[in-house]
């Protein structure tokens, strides 16, 4: 009963991503090991349910092993110089060869339609074509890197056609220059110019990594472009997928495409933890905005005042004055448009009992409905994660609905920590809201 009252609760929580995803167009990009490792297989039972919702999907896959393969079968050793290979005649035939069978093996899992499996009832086109046109990488340094070659142009209209067909498009890494010659082209450059092509709501990798990694090593959920490139220029070494595929994130952020996602491919169902859950399962890059949030200094509290003096007179909030308010300074984070205070959280954790009240969370009127009330609850959750809290609580006499549409359950006072429940004014008579979180494991 447990598991069906979470699976329905999950369900409906993943309601409002349905809604924002239909009709919305993702570029998934994948290296050849995917096929490789047989994961692509379960990858499409994911695939068929974002088609099934609307989501209008571009495939970019890579062919790497599959052309080490058939190098080595040839008793040719591959050459890269700084990690780019330089493509001769016969890598190039090799590339094109395996390039080929990972595109028909594809599309012979996207064409499952079994009986009793994920794929029952499947209809999945899927649609490839010369759709990247492409220029040599030329000479660098004296190397002459052949059949190398970077994106020169994407035809958007071309697959904006095929979309619209209801087709998936299938993208190889090679692309055709207007001589006819072919170019071998790296899976995240191909997946990149073609989210920023086509102006992609999510560029989303599939790497080894479950996405960038903190020194603890845990996942970190979620970064802005510019936190990315600072996190590039300062955490060395980095894993190599991360050093491949963060800085095309960053790009494609500073571009037309509001958010890229790096995620592992060994997990199965990654794909749509983190694009259906509120923690996710990697890595989200966001564009940078006028926005910062941080920590609260005591040089923040006059315009903690004047955000939550309204508040407390229209008795949303409870009163705190500016000396309790300096002493828990530490306890609050500020939202900053512009240099100014927009919005604030606080977290106050219980030792012991593996709970924390959020508190005080508030936005400045002409700022909300914007998401930045769901960007500072995003936030103080991370914050208790990390604190290794187990569950959240807040009181509320006004607000209580927009935070049972976030996963919050309304709840006796009995739920509450004992040194809250000593606390707890039976004049004010708050509603009490409990929200389970977990530790990164």
């Amino acid at each position: 009963m447990t598991q069906s009252n979470d699976f329905v609760n999950w369900f409906r929580s993943a309601a409002p991503y349905i809604n924002a995803f239909q009709g919305r167009t993702f570029v998934i990009a994948f290296g050849g090991e995917v096929v490789a490792d047989g994961k692509f297989r379960a990858l499409t039972h994911d695939l068929n349910l974002l088609e099934s919702l609307g989501v209008r999907l571009i495939l970019v896959h890579g062919a790497r092993p599959q052309t080490e393969a058939r190098l080595a079968a040839r008793d040719v050793a591959p050459h890269y110089v700084e990690g780019t290979r330089v493509t001769d005649p016969v890598a190039l035939g090799c590339v094109i060869e395996a390039a080929a069978t990972v595109g028909f093996e594809i599309v012979a899992l996207l064409s499952m339609g079994v009986a009793d499996s994920p794929m029952a009832g499947s209809r999945m086109r899927v649609a490839s074509g010369n759709f990247v046109t492409a220029r040599p990488i030329g000479v660098v340094d004296g190397v002459d890197f052949q059949h190398t070659g970077l994106v020169r142009r994407v035809d958007a209209e071309g697959i904006r056609r095929r979309l619209d067909d209801e087709e998936i498009v299938l993208l190889p890494p090679l692309g055709y220059s207007p001589t006819g010659e072919i170019y071998n082209l790296t899976v995240e450059e191909v997946a990149t110019a073609t989210a920023m092509a086509m102006g992609a709501e999510k560029l989303i990798f599939l790497m080894d990594t479950p996405g960038v990694l903190n020194g603890r090593g845990e996942t970190v959920s979620q970064m802005t472009a510019v936190d990315a490139e600072r996190w590039l220029q300062n955490h060395q070494p980095h894993s190599e997928d991360v050093a491949m595929y963060l800085p095309c994130a960053v790009r494609a952020c500073r571009g037309s495409v509001p958010r890229a996602h790096l995620i592992s491919r060994h997990t199965d169902g990654a794909l749509i933890q983190e694009l259906f859950t509120r923690a996710g399962a990697g890595t989200m890059v966001t564009r940078d905005t006028h926005d910062q949030l941080r920590s609260a200094c005591l040089e923040d509290v006059p315009g903690l005042l004047a955000l939550i003096e309204p508040l407390e007179a229209d008795g949303i909030l409870v009163k705190r004055d500016r000396t309790l308010l300096e002493q828990e300074i530490g306890r609050f984070s500020v939202l900053l448009h512009a240099g100014r205070i927009i919005g604030c959280v606080a977290l106050y954790p219980f030792e012991g009992e593996d709970a924390g009240e959020l508190a005080c969370l508030a936005v400045t009127p002409e700022f909300r409905n914007s998401g930045r009330g769901d960007e500072l609850l995003r936030y103080v959750e991370q914050q208790a994660r990390q604190q290794g809290l187990h569950r959240l609580f807040l009181l509320s006499t006004r607000t209580g609905q927009w935070f049972a549409e976030r996963g919050f359950e309304e709840t006796g006072i009995d739920r509450l920590p004992q040194a809250k429940q000593a606390l707890y004014n039976y004049q004010r008579r708050s509603k009490v809201f409990v929200k389970a979180i977990f530790s990164p494991t």
